[in-house]
């Protein structure tokens, strides 16, 4: 500093350096020297008459200024941030108050980005007393280290409190600008869905609103960018920060025209990226962030990137995890509706918005009909193939600002916020066309169709329960009426809602005693006995269930087993039934009544499901009983409504020695071609054919070709309902020799029914 302080002095006049400042570098330059070579410190002295400065060769490079004299503070603080750049001069200018204390400035290098000094004035000097002395000293990496806590800090408390990705990664790049000195950032994300190939978008940026980098804005906003496309698609693909010094001259940097036209030098970009406890490498997003300097890579950013990116990309996957858990919340698993809960909330929120804005909706009830026996003959996952296409179709006819939800089951709702009763039927039709539209499980067609209710706000209710259950009796009396179709809650007869809530209450109450029923041993069986009157034997008897309550009341068949085929007790009585009916058979042998078969009903899911020859085989082997004495009824009706399924299982169980029964003959509508191919043994004439024989000539002709078919198709025919001799009288001219009806018995307790015909022998 000795010689160029030196040369300052010999050339001073010609610069105009002010006389204290000439004597200062008289005295001062070995002490000076000495000091910065052993603290690094930077001195200065200020005149404040003339407004010169004079700095030491440290302090001219803490400053980025070329020279140790300067005419004044502008010049030599034209790299400080203008607003320290006023408060140093504010402090200096005070001629009324000593000047004192130290300020904190921020200088801009071109080189190293931002840099921290702190500027402290000295004691004055006796000798040179009208000036003050100054000291400048690098706080950088202390004031980095800080910043880079704060930073990390606000940062996680902007994205830990933030609920939506969008505003914490705005807020964290305003903060990463603000603090390091960049003049524009941004936030690119890998978008997935509904593209051909996934590609980054730019979706979150910030600049300082006295900059005007609108174009190049624009320009990010509008690209595209696959992975390894550009400079931020190979970040983004190889998961390695890089850095752009020369922004319009980077053949990698896609935005090269904008950049030079915005005044953006330089740059630094950086994936956002972290792993997870399970090992699992995640990639969010890219950050960028421009500067009009020439930054070199000694900035403060790539220090904190990685913070940066894994506090980004961290709380990107909690607000995933928080959407997911929302959705789990919101939303059914299985149909991707709104789950029960939710709906209910959307519809408590339209019935308050719709009593402030005075305006009306509508809500629709919807319940399939015919899916439990699919869901029980064909598996879970067929019922589940109906319920998601259903539900498919149903936000298809739905309208677009309908919310479509799936209750629970196979029940939906649909809240359509139509202007008249016209609409909603219209939408109802829809409803009721998707539902009939079969669908495909494994090659086979499952049809169902449904039931439609329909209730109006305000007419039918203001409140979420009292629209529900208008709805429900609604859907209640289409079931009541023949199902598949729709019906609105009409208020012209104020009993309805009451006859049907108390209806349904009826139907429940009845299958929560069936139910204990069922646990506490109070179903039994009573056998109708099929005579062969050509031989005057017994040829069979048919199993039938019975209910008596713990009062000793009968609970009518006709009221409980409709019920119990809508709930999955059919199925338990079922087995129950078969279980009993192969014990009380064994009873039967004992007692002499060898050969003597017993029919078994079984419900339409029974004959649909594949597993249920293995399952009889196993009851029938355990109980010693031969399955060729068991024949197993199920009607024509459910025949035809799952023929392929039905006649795969019928076939099995034949060939495990299992006697089949069609029932109820000529009510199906089955085909000449289907019955020749069907692995029967008998078929039963319906009693509404038998019932007229005596008068009606058509009733005759039909019970005389059923007789005639099964002869010639070597099948037992069986008529039953036969309470009337005429009756008897017309079956036996048409060669039926098999006969089961009051006329012969009715039904009997085991006990009662070895009693009555110990030797097995006809009455007739």
């Amino acid at each position: 500093m000795a010689v160029i302080v030196g040369a300052l002095l010999d050339i001073a006049p010609k610069l105009g350096i002010s006389t204290p400042l000439r004597a200062k570098l008289r005295t001062d330059t070995d002490h000076a020297s000495a000091m910065e070579a052993a603290a690094g410190f930077g001195l200065c002295w200020y005149d404040a008459h003339s407004g010169q400065i004079l700095l030491s060769t440290h302090a001219a490079k803490l400053l980025d200024v070329q020279g140790c004299h300067h005419k004044n503070l502008d010049e030599t603080l034209i790299h400080v941030v203008p607003e320290d750049a006023a408060r140093l001069v504010a402090l200096l200018s005070d001629t009324t108050t000593p000047c004192s204390g130290s300020i904190e400035a921020r200088v801009l290098s071109a080189a190293e980005g931002m840099r921290w000094l702190r500027i402290s004035t000295l004691p004055d000097d006796a000798q040179h007393p009208q000036l003050i002395n100054g000291m400048l000293q690098d706080i950088s990496q202390v004031k980095h280290a800080a910043v880079r806590e704060r930073l990390g800090f606000e940062l996680t408390e902007y994205l830990v409190g933030s609920h939506a990705l969008g505003d914490a990664i705005d807020n964290a790049i305003q903060l990463i600008c603000k603090n390091l000195g960049w003049e524009w950032g941004a936030y690119w994300a890998m978008e997935h869905s509904g593209l051909v190939q996934p590609h980054l978008a730019c979706k979150n940026f910030w600049h300082p609103p006295d900059y005007d980098l609108t174009g190049f804005s624009q320009a990010s906003t509008s690209l595209y960018m696959k992975a390894g496309e550009g400079l931020v698609g190979s970040v983004w693909e190889s998961g390695e920060a890089q850095w752009v010094e020369s922004m319009g001259n980077d053949p990698r940097f896609l935005r090269h025209a904008r950049a030079r036209a915005s005044g953006l030098w330089s740059g630094y970009v950086f994936p956002v990226t972290y792993v997870s406890d399970d090992g699992v490498h995640h990639r969010p997003g890219v950050l960028e962030f421009y500067s009009s300097l020439s930054r070199q890579p000694e900035a403060q950013l790539p220090k904190l990137s990685k913070t940066i990116g894994a506090l980004i990309a961290q709380t990107a996957g909690r607000l995933e995890k928080e959407a997911e858990i929302r959705h789990m919340a919101q939303v059914d698993e299985l149909t991707e509706l709104a789950n029960r809960a939710h709906f209910y909330a959307l519809l408590d929120r339209r019935c308050v918005r719709a009593a402030r804005a005075n305006t009306v909706f509508g809500l629709m009830y919807i319940d399939l009909d015919r899916f439990k026996p699919i869901n029980d003959a064909f598996g879970h996952e067929a019922g589940n193939v109906v319920l998601r296409g259903f539900a498919a179709r149903l936000k298809l006819v739905a309208p677009d600002d309908a919310v479509v939800g799936r209750l629970g089951g196979d029940e939906f709702a649909v809240l359509v916020p139509c202007r008249n009763d016209a609409e909603l039927a219209h939408i109802a039709q829809q409803i009721l066309e998707a539902a009939r539209t079969p669908f495909e499980y494994e090659g086979i067609e499952l049809t169902v169709s449904a039931s439609v209710g329909i209730s109006r706000f305000p007419d039918n209710g203001l409140t979420s329960p009292e629209l529900l259950r208008s709805a429900d009796a609604a859907m209640y009396r289409v079931k009541q009426n023949g199902r598949n179709n729709s019906d609105v809650f009409s208020t012209s007869s104020p009993n309805l809602l009451a006859q049907q809530q108390a209806s349904i209450a009826q139907r429940l109450a009845i299958e929560t005693e069936l139910h204990h029923a069922l646990q506490d041993n109070a179903l039994f069986l009573a056998y109708q006995p099929i005579f062969d009157i050509a031989s005057g034997s017994m040829h069979a008897v048919e199993a039938l269930v019975r209910w008596r309550r713990q009062d000793g009341t009968l609970v009518p068949p006709d009221l409980f087993i409709p019920i119990a085929e809508q709930s999955h007790l059919i199925v338990e009585i079922d087995q129950w039934v078969m279980a009993q009916a192969c014990r009380d058979l064994a009873t039967l042998r004992a007692a002499g009544f060898d050969g003597l078969k017993v029919h078994v009903n079984m419900a339409a899911t029974e004959f649909a499901n594949s597993a249920l020859p293995e399952e009889l085989r196993q009851l029938t082997a355990s109980l010693g009983v031969d399955p060729s004495n068991i024949s197993l009824e199920l009607t024509e009706g459910m025949l035809m409504k799952h023929p392929e399924q039905v006649v795969r299982v019928m076939h099995d169980l034949r060939k495990l020695g299992f006697e089949i029964s069609l029932d109820d003959f000529g009510m199906g509508h089955s085909s000449l071609s289907m019955l020749k191919n069907l692995p029967i043994s008998s078929m039963k004439v319906d009693r509404s054919f038998v019932r007229d024989l005596p008068t009606q000539e058509r009733d005759r002709a039909i019970v005389n070709t059923i007789v005639g078919l099964g002869q010639h198709m070597r099948l037992d025919v069986i008529a039953e309902g036969v309470e009337t001799l005429p009756q008897l009288a017309v079956l036996r001219e048409a060669g039926c020799t098999l006969i089961q009806g009051f006329l012969l018995s009715r039904p009997l307790s085991l006990q009662d029914l070895l009693v009555q015909f110990p030797e097995g022998k006809s009455p007739a």
